[in-house]
């Protein structure tokens, strides 16, 4: 089985639920992964205590550096991390990766990703979409990245904003390569 060395990163924008149920979809995928590294924006943590209510994000299970911290393993490629996932992913964040921008670790190890032609996932979840948008999104997408926008489906009749988040989320750690259990169309 593959062990996954991975980055998770989150922005400030608006859907801290992603970011949740992605850390707990994680800890229940624990025997795949090798090694977890996060990075949370202080407008990340903001939205999540406003949308959410709490601070969890100060409890989840794996190892989080500051935002600063240009010694963490994934700011370097010789770190050999295979995926990075910036979830959610504001348009700000996206432009600066778009631009090269390295003006801190998250932008820094989005940089690392793509020229060491990893993967790196960004989750957006703005609407609607200026040109600029498109273009950087053009730009992130040429130079190798995945934007999977958050646009949850509803053929699995989600019941609850968990599992209605978990429809995208399932797709995203699809595209990371993790082996999960989800809905998937037209299968029983």
């Amino acid at each position: 089985m593959i062990k996954h060395k991975i980055i998770i990163a989150a922005t400030g924008a608006s859907g801290a639920i992603y970011t949740k149920v992605l850390f707990d979809k994680l800890s229940i995928l624990k025997d795949q992964i090798e090694d977890v590294g996060v990075i949370l924006s202080d407008n990340a943590k903001e939205v999540w205590r406003y949308e959410l209510g709490n601070s969890d994000y100060e409890n989840i299970s794996f190892k989080v550096y500051d935002k600063n911290d240009f010694h963490a393993p994934f700011a370097s490629g010789s770190a050999r991390y295979k995926t990075m996932i910036v979830c959610p992913c504001s348009m700000g964040t996206l432009a600066r990766i778009a631009s090269g921008i390295s003006n801190d670790l998250l932008t820094r190890a989005a940089d690392v990703i793509l020229k060491e032609r990893r993967k790196l996932i960004l989750v957006t979840r703005d609407t609607p979409l200026s040109l600029i948008h498109i273009n950087n999104m053009k730009t992130i997408a040429e130079a190798g990245g995945i934007i999977s926008p958050a646009s949850p489906s509803f053929y699995s009749k989600p019941a609850t904003f968990e599992d209605l988040a978990s429809t995208v989320i399932d797709r995203v750690l699809d595209l990371a390569g993790f082996e999960l259990n989800s809905f998937r169309w037209n299968e029983k």
